[in-house]
């Protein structure tokens, strides 16, 4: 071995240099949370009915209401459709007030939205009906950005650096992020996104493993979940930007920005000893060394220093590994299921409080604030505990929560919310736009 491990005995598992490291991730941790759950405000149930202006050639003087009883059909409760009209004809006024419409086709003119409605992506790219599938369909995406990213950053850090895959990733989310608020067509928003999403895995993946390969193992669960906690705090600041703010564009400007931030600390980010010891680069990984000991007021002795040589060359392994050895093959088995399991219930979740039924900036709020605790209350868990009695437990329990979540009866609210009625019922509370 090269002797880093020891070295970095020396220097301090936990001292300042590593606090600092620590408070350097903290605002990408935030980036990456407004990212995750941004398009959940961006796509509100509002108010709509097709565009049928076209009788106001015959009827100029028709009242809105008048115009929506004559052109629109109402389903079996009574309620205007949203995503279906009588086919226009060139009858007067008089003959379709007495004879009515019975011809019904598909909104070939738009949509009409309420003219108080703040612009957001399905006002603006009308993601209704025929397109109301898009909106999922770029959450995909953007999860499968993510995937490339990981596919992408994680062997391109091990090949140039921590430091540099770091810098690249935040430049990436910041210029694509900002990027989306002028985006003229949501075929380019999702591409857009799907680079987010990539910048995103760059982000998480590099910081963790720049942060865990300069502190000591018995502080890094602490220093990994403290940082963690900015994901949920972005959580509870998204709830709150995306209530002032309710401009979809600006509100990815607002989002996105401030990352750009983080280039002043460029000259402080360091990169990682052990991946330059890795790579041969000693003399470089002797400066951060010493440089890290200084700020901890750590002395290396010079003895010690002496000893790093490059790690000896090895045969490179490849993911095929994982699957050829009976050992390694059971961790891995296991590992994809819990992170599969975690991603499936944690997103379906996340990314579906907008039919929960209660206020959407409210529930962002809770999703944040409970997250700290329990993120938080994992650093106790994992060292009274371990990883596998704790993720077990854990597992479990989520589990039969939510075969609880199940057996609540279809309905039920504990607060009346506008938001989370059905459509019919809006339909009847609101007669000229109702949502």
């Amino acid at each position: 071995m090269s002797g880093i491990g020891e070295i970095l005995k020396t220097v301090g598992e936990f001292g300042p240099f590593q606090k600092w490291l620590v408070l350097l991730t903290l605002l990408p941790c935030l980036s990456v949370s407004f990212h995750q759950f941004c398009q959940l405000f961006m796509v509100p149930n509002v108010p709509h009915h097709c565009n049928t202006s076209w009788i106001r050639a015959i009827g100029p003087n028709l009242t809105e209401e008048e115009q929506l009883n004559l052109t629109l059909p109402r389903d079996a409760n009574g309620a205007y459709e949203q995503c279906s009209m009588y086919s226009p004809v060139d009858w007067d006024l008089d003959s379709i007030m007495a004879y009515g419409l019975n011809i019904t086709e598909k909104c070939s003119s738009g949509w009409v939205y309420p003219s108080a409605q703040p612009p957001s992506l399905l006002t603006e790219f009308d993601l209704v009906c025929d397109k109301k599938d898009l909106n999922d369909i770029s959450q995909s995406i953007y999860m499968m950005g993510l995937f490339l990213g990981s596919m992408i950053f994680g062997p391109l850090s091990d090949r140039i650096g921590r430091r540099p895959v770091i810098l690249f990733s935040i430049f990436l989310q910041g210029l694509f992020g900002v990027g989306i608020a002028f985006v003229p067509h949501f075929y380019v928003y999702m591409a857009f996104r799907c680079v987010v999403g990539a910048s995103v895995s760059g982000i998480t993946m590099t910081i963790l493993a720049l942060a865990t390969e300069w502190i000591g193992v018995s502080s890094r669960p602490k220093a990994v979940l403290v940082s963690h906690c900015c994901f949920a705090i972005g959580q509870m600041i998204l709830a709150g930007l995306s209530y002032g703010i309710r401009n979809w564009r600006l509100l990815e400007i607002a989002g996105s920005a401030p990352i750009f931030a983080f280039f002043f600390c460029i000259q402080v980010l360091p990169e990682s000893a052990r991946w330059l010891v890795t790579r041969g680069r000693i003399e470089e990984a002797k400066k951060l060394l010493k440089k890290a000991a200084s700020i901890n007021k750590r002395t290396i002795p010079q003895g010690l220093l002496e000893q790093l040589k490059p790690e000896t060359q090895t045969k490179s392994g490849s993911i095929l590994d994982l699957f050829r050895k009976k050992h390694l093959l059971k961790v891995t088995l296991i590992m994809s299921c819990a992170w599969f399991v975690n991603s499936l219930v944690y997103y379906g979740l996340s990314l579906n409080v907008t039919n929960f039924g209660l206020d959407i900036y409210l529930t962002q709020l809770a999703f944040g604030a409970v997250e700290i605790p329990a993120r938080l209350g994992c650093i106790f868990l994992l060292q009274w505990f371990g990883r596998k009695k704790t993720q077990a437990v854990l597992l479990v329990l989520s589990g039969l929560v939510c075969l609880i979540i199940i057996g609540i009866p279809e309905g039920e609210q504990s607060l009346p919310n506008t938001r989370g009625q059905p459509l019919e019922q809006r339909y009847t509370e609101t007669q000229l736009f109702p949502c």
